[in-house]
C-alpha cells in the first residue's frame, strides 16, 4: 500500500491533513477539513487528484503528481466518469427546463 499525505491551508487557521492511499485499484482520500471529516465532496481531494499544488504547505508539492497518476485506472476513476456523465445530463436537463419555462411563459403572454 502506497500512503501520500499533504498538509493544505484552507479557510481554517489549521492547515488540513488530505491523505492519499493506494492500494491495487483502490484509492482513498481523507481530508480533515468539515466537508471531508462529513463524507462530503472535499475541494482540497479532488484539487490534488486533478494536478493541483495549491494551498499545500507541507513543503511536497512534488507528490502531487504521484497521487493525481495513482487516479488512472483506480476505482474512484470509474466513479469521476459517472459523475463527469452526469453532470452532461444535468445541463442537458437545464436546457430543457430552460426552454419548456420560455414555452410556458410564451404561451402566457398570447
Amino acid at each position: 500500500m502506497n500512503a501520500i499525505q499533504f498538509f493544505v491551508q484552507g479557510s481554517s487557521i489549521d492547515p488540513y491533513r488530505v491523505t492519499f492511499q493506494k492500494d491495487g485499484q483502490h484509492l482513498s482520500a481523507l481530508c480533515t477539513c468539515p466537508a471531508g471529516v462529513n463524507g462530503q465532496y472535499c475541494k482540497h481531494r479532488f484539487a490534488i487528484l486533478n494536478g493541483e499544488d495549491i494551498g499545500i504547505v507541507s513543503n511536497n508539492q512534488h507528490e502531487v503528481e504521484i497521487v493525481a497518476s495513482w487516479l488512472a485506472d483506480s476505482d474512484v476513476e470509474a466513479a469521476l466518469v459517472e459523475v463527469k456523465q452526469a453532470e452532461v445530463e444535468f445541463e442537458r436537463a437545464k436546457k430543457v427546463v430552460a426552454s419548456a419555462k420560455k414555452k410556458v411563459a410564451a404561451i402566457m403572454r398570447s
